[in-house]
């Protein structure tokens, strides 16, 4: 089995595209038997017109086919894939639709009248021949959606049609079995319903032809994904496009990383989130920049709240934030804070760390080394810097901290 014709549901379960395809081809040569059978015993317009629909459709089912097994290959003449292809077998199965409008709307307009005959087991063809693509299409449209193929949704939609049509039918030979003909205007409503679909199908097969985008709620929940990352300082802009079932995405952010292997690990760890939580993205490009700081925003433990500086990270009674413009070392703002933490028995020093995350802290600056601990790590996957010191008050180790943004970014 070809791994390019299995589609991922959004629960991880892989559906077999192609195989259904193949069932519809099946089901359309079932129902173009039976409709022929009909037409050719009675004589009915309604019931030749519907055959034709079939052999349509049939047509367009081998379409759909072709459009599943080749949607997915890829070449050095197209290297991203031939992911359109089923939009375009969508399209031309518009194309399809419409002129089997046309012709049926030309012999019910035009064509001389017939008298047509009626027996019990036609009646009963065509209620099997409406039964049939009911059932069909209902479980076909799961799947297409599931699997998120253009393909065989437009496939469903029109043994919807077809249940519809079936119905006029046999509206049109029980009429007749009572002496009351209606035949040619159950041949027209055939045409409205089959050119109403054939619209959709056209209008659904272009948007994404002419690469209009996901829709809001799509790019919302791929928004969310991104600024719920703690490493990401600003989402600048964020696009993402159909083509046939999959789902391209590109955004550009800021990231409060200089590290070039931490921020292509965030990078991966964003793409990563985006796969598993929306189904059918097939890439996602992320533009990554380092934000351009003209602050920095400093945490440090303390023991007091005057300014000593405590041994320990987790258990630290209080703690410095100290927002310092790098251009001159000039401190803008100071608070020191009560640890929320400090009394939680479990995982004390990641809770803390993930409190600092949140104050949008830069730099912790701290005496206890933290090596191998899991709030480094929470740390460093956030971007946040840690420096062991030495200094043992507050005063001193922000004196240090001037001189040095003085010395990387002064002027």
């Amino acid at each position: 089995m070809s791994e390019n014709t299995l589609a991922q549901t959004p629960s991880g379960q892989a559906v077999n595209v192609e195989r259904w395809g193949w069932y519809s081809v099946a089901v359309n040569v079932v129902l173009a038997a039976i409709n022929a059978g009909i037409a050719a015993a009675s004589g009915s317009l309604a019931v030749k017109a519907e055959m034709v629909h079939n052999l349509v459709d049939l047509l367009t089912a081998i379409g759909v086919l072709v459009g599943l097994k080749l949607s997915t290959r890829k070449s050095k003449e197209f290297p991203y894939g031939l992911y359109k292809l089923e939009n375009v077998v969508t399209v031309v199965l518009a194309g399809m639709v419409f002129f089997t409008a046309y012709e049926i709307a030309r012999d019910a307009l035009f064509t001389p009248a017939r008298q047509a005959t009626v027996d019990v087991w036609m009646l009963g063809g065509v209620v099997v021949a409406t039964i049939i693509p009911l059932v069909f299409s209902h479980f076909e449209l799961h799947v297409g959606q599931a699997a998120n193929s253009p393909a065989l949704i437009a496939d469903a939609k029109e043994y919807r049609t077809h249940v519809f049509t079936t119905g006029a039918v046999f509206a049109a030979l029980l009429a007749q079995w009572f002496d009351f003909p209606v035949d040619r205007i159950a041949a027209l409503v055939i045409v409205v319903a089959i050119a109403k679909t054939g619209w959709d199908l056209l209008s659904d097969g272009m948007r994404v032809l002419l690469d209009a985008s996901l829709d809001a709620e799509t790019l919302f929940q791929i928004r969310e994904i991104i600024i719920a990352d703690p490493a990401v300082a600003a989402l600048k802009w964020i696009t993402g496009r159909n083509a046939g079932r999959f789902r391209f995405v590109e955004t550009e952010v800021t990231l409060r990383v200089r590290d070039f292997e931490k921020a292509k690990a965030i990078t991966q760890h964003i793409e990563t989130q985006i796969r598993q939580t929306v189904p059918h993205v097939e890439r996602v490009l992320i533009h990554a920049e380092p934000v351009e700081r003209t602050h920095l925003r400093y945490a440090v433990p303390l023991a007091a709240p005057d300014g000593a500086i405590s041994e320990h990270f987790g258990e630290a009674p209080y703690f410095a934030l100290v927002r310092l413009r790098l251009a001159d070392g000039v401190i803008e703002e100071q608070q020191v804070i009560a640890n929320p933490h400090q009394d939680v028995e479990k995982a004390k020093g990641i809770q803390v760390a993930e409190w600092l995350i949140a104050q949008e802290v830069d730099v912790v600056l701290l005496r206890e080394s933290l090596r191998g601990k899991g709030p480094l790590y929470a740390l460093g996957d956030a971007g946040v810097e840690m420096e062991e010191i030495e200094t043992e008050t507050l005063a001193d180790v922000m004196a240090e901290a001037a001189v040095r943004s003085k010395v990387d970014y002064g002027s």
